[in-house]
């Protein structure tokens, strides 16, 4: 009889036109290989794995599972893998030098898939799902991004979610455009995304 793998659901939503989207945890042993496939991929520059191995992408990927402070999760759609998240505490990270960290807030970093086909509002329901399940947490009061200034695609969809950039920072690894989104930000946003 063929093992199966437990997966247990950290959250799940139904967006309209797509289905459920379900967030889990990563797992090293099943999912490196294919997600290490997404970070190699020229439109996943700004995550910063282009040149990395798939030993080097494992190394990284365990460091974070068996941290207390940096979590990831698998987005899943009909049982298959669409994006990566990340969520950390602000306070345990290099962020922490280049603003005021306050109780409640989360650091998030998202992977889309790469594009098999074009499906209409898919990466805002993406997005939408990472922020409903990072502000499902009671103690989440404010959520932090720093992309890189380059990355035009994120800063509209942060912008669309209710992020407010407020300054521009030097990481060890990139030069990023630091925003936070407050709950009363996204839900304000969310209701304007709607009468559109």
């Amino acid at each position: 009889m063929d093992t199966i793998t437990k997966i247990d659901i950290l959250f799940s939503k139904y967006c309209e036109g797509l289905g459920e989207l379900q967030i889990r945890d990563f797992n090293c042993k099943e999912d490196s290989e294919k997600i290490h496939h997404w970070v190699t991929k020229p439109y996943a520059k700004y995550w910063g794995m282009q040149e990395s191995s798939i030993t080097e992408f494992e190394e990284e990927y365990r460091k974070i599972v068996d941290s207390k402070h940096h979590h990831v999760g698998i987005g899943m759609l009909h049982g298959k893998p669409i994006f990566l998240m990340e969520y950390y505490d602000p306070h345990k990270d290099t962020i922490a030098d280049h603003y005021d960290v306050l109780s409640g807030d989360v650091g998030m970093h998202i992977l889309v898939a790469p594009v098999e086909k074009k499906i209409s509002k898919f990466t805002w329901n993406v997005f939408t799902t990472v922020m409903d399940f990072l502000f499902a947490d009671p103690a989440i009061k404010r959520i932090v991004v720093e992309p890189n200034v380059a990355n035009q695609k994120i800063h509209v969809l942060n912008a669309k979610a209710g992020f407010r950039y407020f300054k521009e920072v030097q990481l060890p690894h990139k030069r990023a455009r630091l925003a936070i989104c407050t709950r009363k930000d996204y839900k304000s946003a969310i209701q304007k995304s709607y009468v559109k």
